[in-house]
C-alpha cells in the first residue's frame, strides 16, 4: 500500500468523529471531502488573512467544508471560480450581484453554485486574469504542505491547468481548510504532482508552512488516460489549445 494510501486510511478513521455526512456520500470520504465540526472557525482564519481581504478573483474547489467560506465570498461580492464534482462539467464562474440577498448560503452549496453561478471555459478564465488566492478541502495535508485529496487528481489537475495558462503559479497563495485530526505532523517527500500548500487553517489554528518546496507546472500529459481527458471538458479544451493529440 502507498504512503498516501496508508495516511488516508488513517486519517479517515479519526475523521469519521468529526465529520458532517454528506447528502450523497454519507460518510464515503473516498468520493467526498465532508464538511467537519468547526469549519466555521477555519473559515474565520482564513478570510483574516490579509491574502484573502485583498484577493479580486479567487479559485475555491466544491469541497464540503469550503461552504461557508463560499458564503462568506458570495455575501462580500468577491468573484470566484469553482470546479464541478470531478470537474465533468468543468468551472462555474459567480459574479458579484448576481446571488439575491438571503439566498448566499443556498448559493454556496453544490446545487445553489449550479443555479447561480455561469460555466466558465479556460479561455474566459485567462482573459479575466489570475488568480489571487485559491482555497481547497484535502482529506489530509502535513505539516511541511503536502496535501492529499481523495486520491483521483482533481487539485492536481486543475492546478495543472491553471499553471499551464499563467492563471497560478509558485507565487500563488494557496490554503488548505481541514479538521486538526487531518493534520499530519510527519515530513513527507511529495511527489511531482503533490500541490503543496503554503497556509492550513484548522479549527483551532492557523499553520504557515515554512521552507515549502516549488510546486509542479502544467499538465503531466504522459501520466493521464486518455479516458480521463475525454471525460474532462477543460482538459479537451486545454489539450485543443496546446495541440496535444
Amino acid at each position: 500500500m502507498s504512503t498516501s494510501r496508508i495516511i488516508r486510511q488513517r486519517i479517515w478513521e479519526k475523521l469519521n468523529a468529526v465529520a458532517l455526512p454528506d447528502t450523497r456520500f454519507h460518510m464515503n470520504f473516498a468520493e467526498v471531502i465532508p464538511d467537519f465540526v468547526g469549519s466555521a472557525e477555519a473559515t474565520d482564519r482564513i478570510t483574516a488573512l490579509p491574502a484573502y481581504k485583498a484577493s479580486r478573483f479567487a479559485f475555491i474547489t466544491p469541497d464540503n467544508c469550503l461552504v461557508e467560506l463560499r458564503r462568506r465570498m458570495l455575501a462580500e461580492g468577491k468573484p470566484f471560480v469553482m470546479s464541478t464534482y470531478g470537474i465533468y462539467r468543468g468551472f462555474l464562474y459567480v459574479e458579484p450581484g448576481t446571488v439575491p440577498k438571503g439566498a448566499e448560503l443556498y448559493a454556496a452549496w453544490l446545487d445553489g453554485m449550479e443555479h447561480f453561478g455561469r460555466p466558465i471555459t479556460l479561455e474566459e478564465i485567462t482573459r479575466m486574469g489570475r488568480f489571487d488566492f485559491m482555497v481547497t478541502g484535502a482529506s489530509a495535508v502535513s505539516v511541511d504542505g503536502v496535501r492529499f485529496g481523495k486520491g483521483h487528481g482533481f487539485f492536481d489537475m486543475e492546478w495543472g491547468m491553471f499553471t499551464d495558462l499563467g492563471l497560478a503559479d509558485d507565487a500563488t497563495p494557496v490554503v488548505a481548510a481541514v479538521h486538526d485530526v487531518q493534520v499530519v505532523e510527519d515530513k513527507l517527500h511529495p511527489s511531482e504532482t503533490d500541490i503543496l500548500v503554503d497556509l492550513i487553517a484548522t479549527p483551532t489554528r492557523m499553520i504557515e508552512v515554512t521552507g515549502r518546496g516549488r510546486r509542479p507546472r502544467g499538465i503531466k500529459w504522459n501520466l493521464l488516460e486518455k479516458d480521463t481527458i475525454e471525460a474532462t471538458p477543460p482538459l479537451r479544451e486545454l489539450a485543443r489549445i496546446r495541440g496535444v493529440a
